[in-house]
């Protein structure tokens, strides 16, 4: 987007910043911020609303509120608007790079350094991350059905998607959030709207068109134009752009989008997968620099840091668009009763799409055995009742897992 698209209009933010304070700011929470986007929202509104007071909590409800609607990473959507509203379209980008780079730069050192397990302790490890998978993933379906499915209409829809995704696979999965919105329509009208007013982070109506534009276009001109050049670059950035662009309701929800995508088509192995899958359970940052590993184990080049470095870009870019391409339409959009309506049912179903990704491939990879079920059951435990920190899970479960490999 160019900058001088981004007009002085009314924001929440008492004054100006420069990008270099702004990278300072998400750096800091880059490396710090562990626990999922929920917590991560959490740590920034201390660093950012509460110390540093970029914002008021009103501008940041509704930040949140926009950013929770839209499919994508929510925490980093909220970070990089955070940028731009205090240092502008280069301090939307410093706040991105901050945020996501210490996550990613962790797990391109992990993926190099997969080849030095392939004996007994590296696979117990291996195998003690993958119940990590089984642990968090559960934790995920279970937090997000009790808040996105309260009720019947959407305890079915949840349902519904399930048996989709189980007989569609890609299709299905894109087949269940499109009928969950189309469900919440007729379903989901019930609950009140709340009206939001003097939000605006100052980007032109003519540059919100031109990012929904282009992610339109990306969206479905990539799987043409990769199909016609024959280049494994853009079927790569294809299928991450994708992933990224059909992700509702928190990072947990890419992981069966990435598996339908480098798992069935072989780019990654099964265990690479759920391997790298727990370790981003221990990282800070969001979730969705787990692409970053992917990108460098895939089998087919390119690979290694060319690889990391497009999936990485693919999958936050379609988020990133969305976000700035709704801004200047958000204070009318969210007052329409149906568009709520229908991301009530959407919600709903994507509890249906992570349900169904726990059984499979997550639980029938992982739990092999009573122990491994036992160990899994552990982890969901301190996680969901004992509100342990997930480094701390996985630290103990990739422990149990050696222990377990060496003593057989």
């Amino acid at each position: 987007m160019d900058a001088k698209e981004i007009t002085e209009e009314k924001t929440a933010a008492p004054s100006a910043g420069t990008p270099a304070e702004v990278f300072g700011a998400f750096l800091k929470l880059g490396l710090t911020s562990f626990g999922g986007p929920i917590a991560h929202l959490g740590y920034f509104r201390d660093e950012l609303v509460t110390r540093r007071k970029w914002i008021d909590e009103k501008g940041y409800a509704d930040l949140v509120a926009l950013c929770q609607f839209l499919p994508g990473p929510a925490s980093s959507q909220v970070g990089f608007a955070m940028g731009l509203l205090r240092g502008g379209p280069l301090g939307a980008l410093a706040a991105w790079s901050a945020f996501t780079l210490p996550s990613a730069l962790i797990l391109l050192i992990f993926a190099t350094a997969a080849t030095a397990l392939d004996n007994p302790a590296g696979q117990g490890l291996l195998h003690g991350l993958k119940l990590v998978a089984v642990a968090v993933v559960a934790q995920a379906v279970w937090g997000m059905a009790r808040s996105l499915t309260p009720d019947r209409p959407r305890a079915g829809i949840a349902l519904a998607a399930i048996f989709m995704v189980t007989a569609g696979g890609t299709l299905g999965q894109l087949a269940a959030i499109v009928l969950g919105a189309v469900s919440g329509l007729v379903l989901c009208r019930g609950a009140a709207v709340e009206q939001r007013t003097g939000f605006s982070f100052g980007i032109s109506r003519s540059a919100g068109l031109t990012c929904l534009l282009a992610f339109l276009l990306l969206l479905f001109g990539l799987p043409l134009i990769a199909s016609v050049m024959d280049s494994q670059g853009l079927r790569l950035f294809d299928a991450f752009y994708r992933s990224g662009a059909l992700v509702f309701g928190g990072g947990h929800v890419v992981l069966p989008l990435l598996e339908t995508e480098v798992v069935r088509s072989g780019w990654v192995s099964e265990n690479a997968f759920l391997a790298g899958y727990g370790v981003a359970q221990a990282v800070p940052g969001p979730l969705f620099t787990f692409s970053a590993y992917l990108g460098a184990v895939m089998g087919p080049a390119p690979n290694g840091i060319a690889g990391a470095a497009i999936a990485l870009v693919a999958i936050f870019l379609p988020g990133l668009l969305l976000l700035l391409g709704t801004l200047p339409f958000w204070d009318r959009l969210s007052t329409y009763p149906l568009a709520q309506a229908a991301m009530r049912g959407a919600n709903a179903a994507v509890v249906g799409v992570l349900g169904a990704a726990l059984y499979n491939p997550v639980w029938t990879s992982a739990v092999l055995t009573s122990a491994d079920f036992a160990l899994a059951l552990s982890g969901f435990l301190l996680l969901a009742v004992w509100k342990a920190p997930p480094w701390i899970v996985v630290l103990l479960m990739a422990a149990s897992g050696i222990l377990l490999q060496l003593s057989a």
